[in-house]
């Protein structure tokens, strides 16, 4: 071991391991908890104590971030001791519940992304374009409807995604109360192991009824065509299908609402974006790394020794990846704390990096940008119908979001 190189059992910061989730700032509601802002302004890794006194790597600068996610010898199989768990339930979770390819390395985790791949490329995400401007448009049309104020949450930017993703995955739009209120199960950091655990029980037997109904009529769906493949079981196309239909809503709502609300923080930017709507395809990609819903860490363990950043990781030690503060680094992204629609954003690592990265990535942004194209045009006057100290942020779910977003135009 060379002289820069440190074991777990030292910290690299000389002071005790920071507990983690660490909480958020009472400043800005957008900005990386205080505590793990001081721990990057240290060093690259940190050691932080989780909710079971297990402890893991905190990594959270952005070049040291791209080197864990990209790097095959850090494991995203969370069934492989030391993998950080942020919460119970979802440790009981993995223990009980077959893993998706989310969760899995290569080769099993790209032989199973493959057969997704062909319904998120970029033509076919564009292709639905128009369909998803005319959702917009009549989400819009019935939430102005002879009115001056609405939940944007509620009303617009949460079934926006649903609708896409039951749309691609042939699931009835009828069942979201059904599956938003499991999603929210899942994603919760209060949930119990139990809560957890049926919730998950409750979407898989929902989902595999659905791929059963598929073999009887099959459509263009994603779900059907896993189906119509003949390579999974039932059990493996619903638990597929739970990731997706989880994921592609709870992410594209928590964006559009949140970045809807720092436009309204930054009246000259919003102004900005308003006189040219050319600037929105940058704009997202701004709103996506000065927000990146996914506050505490992609987790991975490593899976050999490695050496990250003059420290020894060793073999079975736990990391949690911060992509928030990797893309609030100042090498990369000067002035990170500030945000600026006419910034060159696109080295941000808010959908991850490495063969793991957001499959979704691409539809995400087509619906971010459709949806914040038709608020600035169709409300002019748009603006928060409460103070802004009084807006509901869910500092409970793993995805960084909002309970509601009161406006008025």
């Amino acid at each position: 071991m060379t002289s820069t190189e440190r074991t777990v059992t030292e910290d690299p910061t000389h002071s005790p391991p920071l507990a983690f989730p660490a909480p958020k700032a009472a400043g800005c509601p957008f900005d990386p908890p205080p505590a793990v802002d001081r721990a990057h302004a240290k060093a690259p890794l940190t050691r932080v104590t989780l909710w079971d006194d297990s402890s893991a790597w905190l990594i959270t600068g952005h070049q040291h971030v791209r080197e864990v996610l990209g790097d095959p010898r850090f494991s995203a199989e969370a069934t492989r001791p030391g993998f950080p768990f942020l919460v119970a339930g979802v440790r009981e979770l993995v223990r009980t519940m077959k893993p998706t390819f989310f969760r899995l390395d290569d080769p099993e985790h790209a032989r199973l992304r493959r057969m997704l791949t062909p319904d998120f490329m970029t033509k076919k995400v564009q292709a639905m374009r128009p369909h998803i401007e005319r959702l917009t448009e009549d989400l819009l049309d019935r939430m102005t409807d002879g009115r001056t104020t609405a939940d944007l949450v509620s009303e617009f930017a949460l079934p926006l995604p649903s609708v896409v993703i039951c749309l691609l995955l042939g699931v009835p739009y009828e069942d979201h109360e059904f599956f938003q209120e499991r999603s929210a199960a899942l994603f919760s950091l209060e949930a119990t192991a139990e809560e957890v655990r049926r919730s998950q029980e409750e979407l898989i037997a929902y989902l595999a009824e659905i791929a059963e109904h598929k073999k009887r009529e099959p459509d263009d769906s994603i779900i059907s065509s896993l189906v119509a493949r003949g390579e999974l079981g039932v059990d493996e196309i619903a638990a597929t299908g739970r990731l997706l239909l989880v994921a592609g809503h709870e992410t594209s709502a928590n964006m559009i609402a949140l970045s809807t609300l720092a436009l309204l923080r930054h009246p000259e930017q919003l102004e900005r974006l308003r006189r040219d709507p050319s600037l929105t395809m940058g704009a997202v990609e701004e709103l996506l790394r000065h927000l990146t819903i996914v506050h505490n860490g992609i987790p991975r363990v490593a899976a050999e020794d490695v050496t990250v950043g003059g420290h020894t990781i060793r073999a079975g030690e736990g990391v949690l990846c911060m992509v928030n503060t990797a893309n609030r680094d100042e090498e990369v992204f000067p002035g990170g704390a500030t945000l600026d629609i006419g910034r060159n954003a696109r080295r941000h690592l808010a959908f991850g990096f490495g063969v793991h990265q957001c499959l979704g990535q691409g539809l995400a942004r087509l619906e971010i940008e459709i949806a914040l194209n038709a608020l600035l045009r169709r409300l002019p006057d748009l603006r928060l119908a409460i103070p802004f100290e009084d807006v509901a942020f869910r500092h409970d779910m793993a995805i960084y979001g909002l309970g509601s977003l009161p406006v008025a135009w």
